[in-house]
């Protein structure tokens, strides 16, 4: 069943679907869709063609002659995956797709996702994907004989916050794909995020809300309102999306899909008015000290 609001959330059909799982006395069936479960998996829900399959690595699994993990290693090794989510993205984009695709979570800080850059420049592409692949973490998780899946949205002991907002950044629903379907295309969704270690807002997918089009804006286009902190001692980060700039003096008319806003507490009823009026639509309001 799915927690909470899953449904609108968009990870209704990933809660309720169980792990799959290469079992004994397993049918050619099972292990048919076992293969495309770990394709889908690991290719971030994108289309695969025929001829683009691994009909090795799917031949030997389907012989016992490989378990799970090391057919998740074949194909995140490929060609395929290389070209999609390594030579075509952002050194940072691919180390938090590797994360998506072969630990189900993002990446928890800076220091985890340097580590991985490290071994990029030291060893290679390919040693890099064992690194996830060979790690304690994954065995825990998935052993060898269970596909990975996506667990990082599940809140649980030892999780923070952050990581927690940050997997929704990554994780858009059964329907979307790695590939496309993105505003951030390329470029990574959580490089300033997770420096920071600022949380985002959670909203559903495709219109599920108001809020739902928010992407993190660049550092750039953050508007702090006020010279910082009054007697309150709080700032607050609002999250804002479709707002219109200037709209009463006529200096700008375009719409700009995401604007983040530092707002000391003394003046958040005055921008909250402020922003509606413009036609925004606030997609989060949190502390920030």
């Amino acid at each position: 069943m799915a927690f909470g609001p899953a449904s609108r959330l968009g990870v209704a059909l990933y809660e309720d679907t169980p792990p799959v799982e290469l079992l004994p006395g397993r049918s050619e069936e099972d292990v048919e869709t076992l293969i495309r479960a770990t394709y889908r998996q690991v290719l971030g829900n994108a289309y695969v063609m025929e001829s683009e399959r691994l009909p090795i690595p799917e031949s030997q699994l389907k012989r016992g002659e490989i378990s799970v993990r090391e057919f998740v290693r074949q194909v995140a090794k490929s060609e395929l995956y290389r070209s999609r989510f390594f030579d075509s993205c952002a050194r940072y984009r691919a180390i938090e797709l590797n994360f998506k695709h072969l630990l189900g979570r993002a990446p928890d800080s800076y220091e985890e996702m340097k580590a991985h850059s490290k071994i990029l420049d030291e060893a290679g592409f390919e040693a890099d994907i064992d690194s996830y692949i060979d790690s304690d973490e994954y065995q825990s998780a998935y052993g060898e004989f269970i596909v990975p899946y996506y667990r990082g949205y599940k809140s649980r002991n030892g999780q923070s916050m952050v990581e927690f907002t940050h997997m929704f950044q990554l994780l858009r629903g059964p329907s979307s794909s790695d590939l496309k379907g993105n505003l951030a295309g390329i470029k990574p969704r959580l490089n300033g995020l997770v420096i920071q270690n600022t949380p985002t807002a959670v909203v559903p997918p495709s219109g599920g809300s108001d809020g739902w089009s928010f992407q993190n804006p660049t550092l750039g286009s953050r508007t702090r309102l006020g010279s910082g902190a009054g007697e309150d001692g709080k700032v607050y980060r609002i999250e804002v999306t479709g707002y219109r700039a200037n709209a009463v003096n006529r200096v700008s008319k375009f719409r700009r899909s995401n604007q983040v806003l530092l707002v000391p507490y003394e003046k958040l009823s005055e921008e909250y008015q402020r922003i509606h009026k413009m036609g925004g639509v606030i997609a989060s309001i949190t502390a920030v000290n």
